[in-house]
């Protein structure tokens, strides 16, 4: 790898305008910005948001102040996605970066902050002279794709109608706040003011799995990160995590984690 295939900068002027002709673009959106003109179109409420950009693309993107920082640009010329460590992505199967269409990926709770810190590690070593400097950013672009490919990020198409995908973000949302209390479809579906049918239905459409896999995956998560970086017993973690007894949790984790919480925490 040479310095020629990632080119990263900050947000920062009160105007972004796209300065590389022949590069893909991938603009990662943060609070504060007010707008993105791709082609003479302004598009916003683009917040905590992912944007793929062809080249052949004209783009600017403005926010409120100068100086503060809104987020990231990267460029990527096509060789990028041809080195070995990024080849098997499915990012690269599918071409993203339609020529014909805008990606647009919004992010779910949770996920800016680790979104930052890779694009921020990113950021860092390219202007270093570490060793192994391009072995670590091929790295961080590999984990940054998985995100942005994962189903905990939800897809749509900027230039066609985002309703979907925004409730599907809202779903998520709500998950992220409630899912200590509550783990049930319904509950969520009433809140979003639709049928449980409907809610999953949106959620297969825009991000290929069911209701219920996403708030098992949340669980999931939670119980993981409980069981290896607290001290907390296997019973109380049950409660906290909203299970009506320790058994129930034990089963309802080695069904999707493959092991028995006991197991998870020798494993550590």
């Amino acid at each position: 790898m040479n310095t020629n295939l990632v080119s990263i900068c900050r947000i920062t002027d009160a105007t972004t305008i796209k300065r590389n002709e022949h590069d893909y673009a991938v603009c990662w959106i943060k609070e504060g910005i007010t707008g993105v003109e791709i082609d003479g179109v302004l598009h916003t409420d683009l917040a905590n948001s992912i944007l793929f950009l062809h080249p052949q693309f004209d783009w600017k993107i403005s926010k409120q102040a100068a100086d503060s920082f809104a987020g990231y640009v990267m460029y990527l010329p096509k060789e990028t996605f041809d080195t070995q460590v990024l080849r098997g992505l499915h990012i690269h199967k599918v071409q993203l970066f339609a020529a014909n269409e805008i990606p647009l990926f919004k992010l779910s709770p949770g996920i800016e902050r680790r979104t930052q810190d890779i694009l921020e590690m990113i950021d860092e070593l390219s202007g270093s002279h570490l060793n192994k400097r391009e072995d670590g950013i091929l790295s961080l672009l590999n984990t940054f794709f998985v995100y942005c490919d994962g189903q905990c990020n939800i897809k749509s198409v900027i230039t066609g109608s985002n309703s979907k995908a925004n409730l599907v973000y809202q779903f998520k949302q709500l998950v992220n706040r409630d899912v200590l209390e509550n783990h049930e479809v319904s509950y969520y579906a009433e809140l979003l003011n639709i049928s449980p049918k409907y809610l999953n239905d949106c959620v297969q459409e825009v991000i290929s799995t069911s209701v219920k896999s996403i708030i098992v995956e949340q669980l999931v998560m939670r119980s993981r990160r409980e069981l290896r970086f607290s001290s907390k017993s296997i019973k109380e973690i049950s409660f906290e995590l909203g299970f009506s007894s320790p058994d129930y949790f034990s089963s309802f984790f080695k069904t999707h984690a493959g092991m028995s919480p006991s197991g998870m925490r020798k494993a550590v």
